[in-house]
């Protein structure tokens, strides 16, 4: 078996968690909206899909989310709103720094935009942490479309099974596999871990 030369990381529900109903919340606390209609917008809407492909700015998607639900606020209010709803999970950024000590070159690969990812570099010190990061809204894609990960192998050098890549969706997991990557569907950090571990990139004990 060839081993894996970089490890690529999703970032939501893979290194932090995320929870948009807190944003829902926040907002609609500034609305003429109630919550669960905020969220029901934020999961259904393609608004959020289309600025994550970097088809929208910030400043056009937030005049959208004040149309649609007459929030009362500014877009610095917003953005704070909107962006802080994660939470680190542990285990996973500190098996991210255990490859680091072990020298394996790291990537992060994420369906995001830039109000997450401003707070996430400002607010989540291991994000600094990586050798490069393909983000959805600079490259016109989402997983799982082929070209965001052409992006991958083109950013990390690598291809096939030169690739470790842990995602925790089934479809993203699953144009890995399709690409000929190592791939971990992550869905428990012990598992996840002990899989890197099997993979040779870490020692065992």
């Amino acid at each position: 078996m060839n081993l894996p030369e970089v490890a690529v990381f999703d970032l939501g529900k893979v290194l932090v968690d995320f929870d948009y109903s807190i944003a829902a919340r926040r907002i609609a606390a500034r609305s003429t909206t109630p919550p669960g209609d905020v969220q029901r917008f934020i999961d259904h809407s393609p608004l959020l899909v289309r600025y994550e492909t970097g088809l929208m700015t910030r400043e056009q998607f937030f005049r959208e989310i004040r149309q649609t639900t007459g929030f009362l606020g500014e877009i610095e209010e917003f953005a704070a709103f909107f962006a802080d709803i994660f939470s680190p999970m542990p285990e996973m950024i500190e098996l991210h720094a255990a490859l680091r000590r072990a020298g394996v070159p790291t990537f992060i690969f994420s369906n995001t935009n830039d109000l997450a990812i401003a707070h996430i570099r400002r607010d989540f010190p291991f994000f600094a942490n990586f050798d490069d990061y393909v983000l959805s809204y600079e490259h016109g894609a989402m997983k799982p479309h082929a070209t965001l990960y052409e992006v991958v192998e083109r950013v990390t050098g690598r291809k096939g099974t030169q690739i470790l890549y842990l995602d925790d969706r089934v479809e993203n997991a699953e144009a890995g596999v399709a690409r000929g990557w190592h791939v971990i569907q992550h869905h428990d950090p012990k598992a996840s871990i002990a899989r890197v571990k099997e993979l040779g990139l870490l020692p065992k004990n």
